[in-house]
C-alpha cells in the first residue's frame, strides 16, 4: 500500500476517527483512532503491530497525555536520538527506518485530515544508520578450528559434520537459510572445471538469487563419509538451523575462540577471503547473492575489513 511506504494518502474514511481530534488531544487518543484509521483502510496485520509498537514508544517517552498539537519537530529528532543512543536497547537501521516512516505516516495524516496546521515529521529525515561491521575470522583462527574439525572427522567415533559445515560454508559464503536448503540433487560434482552447489529457492520471488557456487576438495572429500554416517538420502543438513549452531558453537570452543563461530561470520569470512585473493567484484557480488544495491554497502564492509586485517 502506498500509505505505509510514506507515498500518497488516501483521503480519511468517515470510520477514520478524525472528526474527534483537535490539536489539543492527548497522543495516546490519537493513536487509537491511526489504529481504527489503518485498520478500515486494510494495512497489513504486520503493518498495524509495528506502527502501534513505534508511536506507543513515541507515548512513553514523550508522556500519552501530550498533546498532539504540541509536539514539534525537534521533538521527534530528539525522540529518534534517543532510540539510536539513550534508549539502552539495539535499534537496526531497519527498524529506525520504519519508525521514521511511521512518525511520517502518522503525523502526515493529522494533517491531511485538517487536525493539525502542520506536520512536524515533514522535515524530520529519514538519515541511513550503519550497522558494526560484522565479525570474522583470521587465519589463525580458521587454522584451529580446522584441526578440531579434522580430529573430529578423524576420531575414533567419526562425525565428519562439523568439517563439511565449516569447509561449506567458508569456501560458498551462502547465508543459513540457504544451507538448510541444499539436497543431494543440488551437488553436482561432475560439472565442468569440478563440483558446484546450485543454491535453490522455492519462493518464484527469489528466484533472482539463485546461482551455481563451486564446492572445493575439502568440501567433497568429507561428503561422502558425512552422508554415510548419517544416511542421507534427500535434504543435506535433516535437523534444525539451531542443531548446526550447536556444531559450530563446540567448534570454536574447542577451538579457544571466544568470540565464537556463526553463519553469518563464516559467509563474511569467506566474501573477505574472496576479496584478499583477487575475486573481481561482480563475481564476488554473485556469489553473495545479493544486488547491486545491496553490494553498495557490503562491498564497503568487506574492503573495510580487508584493511583491518593488514
Amino acid at each position: 500500500m502506498a500509505e505505509e511506504s510514506g507515498g500518497q494518502m488516501p483521503l480519511p474514511s468517515e470510520g477514520s476517527g478524525l472528526a474527534a481530534l483537535t490539536p489539543s488531544t492527548p497522543l495516546a487518543k490519537a493513536e487509537q483512532a491511526f489504529e481504527l484509521y489503518m485498520e478500515n483502510e486494510s494495512f497489513s496485520t504486520h503493518t498495524i503491530k509495528a506502527f502501534r509498537g513505534d508511536l506507543r514508544l513515541l507515548a512513553r517517552y514523550l508522556g500519552a497525555e501530550r498533546a498532539i498539537g504540541r509536539i514539534a519537530t525537534q521533538d521527534l529528532n530528539n525522540f529518534l536520538h534517543y532510540l539510536l543512543h539513550e534508549r539502552g536497547v539495539p535499534c537496526s537501521p531497519k527498524s529506525y527506518a520504519r519508525r521514521v516512516t511511521t512518525l511520517k505516516v502518522f503525523f502526515k495524516w493529522l494533517h491531511k485530515g485538517g487536525v493539525l496546521p502542520e506536520d512536524p515529521a515533514a522535515a524530520v529525515i529519514q538519515r541511513s544508520v550503519e550497522t558494526p561491521l560484522p565479525d570474522i575470522l583470521d587465519e589463525s583462527e580458521i587454522r584451529k578450528a580446522l584441526a578440531v574439525t579434522i580430529e573430529m572427522w578423524h576420531a575414533k567415533k567419526p562425525d565428519p559434520r562439523p568439517h563439511l559445515l565449516f569447509n561449506l560454508l567458508l569456501h560458498t559464503a551462502i547465508k543459513k537459510s540457504e544451507c538448510m536448503g541444499i539436497r543431494l540433487k543440488h551437488i553436482n560434482r561432475n560439472a565442468p572445471g569440478g563440483a558446484v552447489l546450485h543454491v535453490r529457492y522455492d519462493d518464484p520471488r527469489k528466484q533472482a538469487k539463485e546461482r551455481k557456487v563451486s564446492l572445493p576438495e575439502e568440501v567433497v572429500d568429507a561428503l561422502d563419509d558425512y552422508i554415510d554416517e548419517y544416511e542421507i538420502k534427500d535434504v543435506l543438513f535433516p535437523c534444525t538451523a539451531r542443531n548446526l549452531e550447536y556444531v559450530l558453537t563446540d567448534v570454536a570452543e574447542q577451538a579457544g575462540i571466544e568470540k565464537g563461530i556463526s553463519f553469518q561470520m563464516l559467509r563474511w569470512t569467506a566474501a573477505v577471503r574472496d576479496y584478499v585473493g583477487g575475486m573481481e567484484e561482480t563475481r564476488l557480488r554473485q556469489k553473495l547473492g545479493i544486488s547491486e544495491v545491496t553490494w553498495q554497502s557490503t562491498g564497503k564492509k568487506i574492503k573495510t575489513l580487508t584493511k583491518q586485517l593488514e
